[in-house]
């Protein structure tokens, strides 16, 4: 199929997202749509529930496979948007709406590059497209559903804003809740073992506190404490006050590794990790992916932000068209030459890389 032609349609494709409601968790009507693309372009593919699927032809299970994923849900508008959220308009080379940016460029991008490669022969690899819900709310029903379902994956492209440059590193997340104990009292008595005032030295451990392995591209891994909460009436000590912390983890540990090092050394009462599923992603410098984009002008750098990647286990590049300072922000926009010319970089690289 003629690029220009794919490069048009993604454009509109894109509009008719930005005009649906896909908030995390409501995207059935915006998978419709990426159902549509396949079957207007009469590509065999999966539903299962709000994920999109589908391999490429010469699909060979004796290759190894390439995921291209993106996701289609946005989070919800903030009060600062001068403009209508769900109205795609082009202006002065900017298609603006919620979801422009964070990540329907990548989605529809990445969409078009498997569209246009659908049907390639003697590819190193095999190819496969998922579009995939929940990404905002690293939800259960997105990409960590679709993955038991979908063939076993070697390597994949996580579409995110990234100025079509190379994530080769993304920092994984753990949110602990932590417990400083104390005594309860009336505070006309004395009591030496308030908790809030146990808590300065506990944050001040939190300030201080480093892991010694620090990685190249990710740097230190980064723990920070964002809420406090203690106490319900003015003239009570509380017995416990709460923390909770924000932890950054490099891809020199593993979440299990910060869990119990924070177990063992953070001198708090009690410490609990929510969720230990959001991992740390990097794949090696010399992979043919990384070596095909540094080939073609991209740059490498590690990313401080979460996304679908966390969720799989392969060797993962985080690539796409859009700016990821845009993201979340009041009238949300995406150069539509952002759009045509990741199209373009997804397939020179897909077609260098796979040879």
């Amino acid at each position: 199929m003629q690029l220009r032609k794919l490069q048009e349609q993604a454009i509109e494709l894109l509009k008719k997202l930005i005009e649906t409601q896909s908030f995390s968790g409501e995207e059935n009507l915006t998978a419709d749509l990426l159902q549509d693309w396949f079957n207007q372009h009469k590509i065999p593919h999966h539903r299962q529930m709000n994920n999109i699927w589908a391999v490429n032809e010469h699909f060979d299970e004796s290759k190894p496979t390439l995921l291209l994923n993106s996701h289609h849900d946005t989070v919800k508008p903030n009060s600062a948007y001068t403009r209508d959220p769900f109205k795609a308009e082009i202006e002065n080379g900017k298609l603006y709406g919620l979801g422009s940016n964070d990540a329907g460029g990548c989605l529809v991008s990445l969409l078009a590059t498997f569209t246009y490669l659908f049907s390639a022969e003697n590819l190193s690899h095999n190819i496969l497209y998922a579009g995939t819900a929940e990404e905002e709310i690293n939800g259960k029903n997105g990409i960590a559903a679709l993955l038991p379902e979908i063939p076993k994956i070697d390597v994949a492209i996580v579409g995110e804003p990234t100025l079509m440059n190379l994530a080769v590193a993304e920092k994984g997340l753990i949110v602990f809740d932590a417990v400083v104990q104390g005594t309860p009292s009336h505070a006309a008595h004395p009591n030496t073992d308030n908790s809030i005032y146990k808590t300065a030295k506990v944050l001040e451990w939190f300030e201080n506190f480093k892991l010694e392995k620090v990685s190249e591209t990710l740097g230190e891994v980064k723990v920070t404490v964002t809420q406090i909460n203690a106490g319900s009436q003015h003239n009570v000590v509380p017995a416990k006050t709460h923390l909770v912390i924000d932890v950054r983890v490099n891809d020199k540990y593993s979440n299990n590794e910060i869990e119990t090092i924070l177990k063992e050394k953070a001198p708090v009462d009690e410490i609990n990790a929510r969720s230990l599923r959001l991992n740390s992603s990097s794949i090696p410098l010399d992979h043919a992916l990384v070596k095909a984009g540094i080939d073609l002008g991209m740059e490498t750098y590690g990313s401080p932000t979460l996304s679908d990647q966390a969720m799989l286990s392969c060797p993962s590049v985080k690539l796409g068209p859009g700016d990821s300072t845009r993201s979340h922000s009041a009238d949300e926009f995406i150069y539509v030459k952002e759009i045509e010319e990741g199209i373009e970089k997804y397939i020179k690289l897909l077609e260098k890389a796979l040879k």
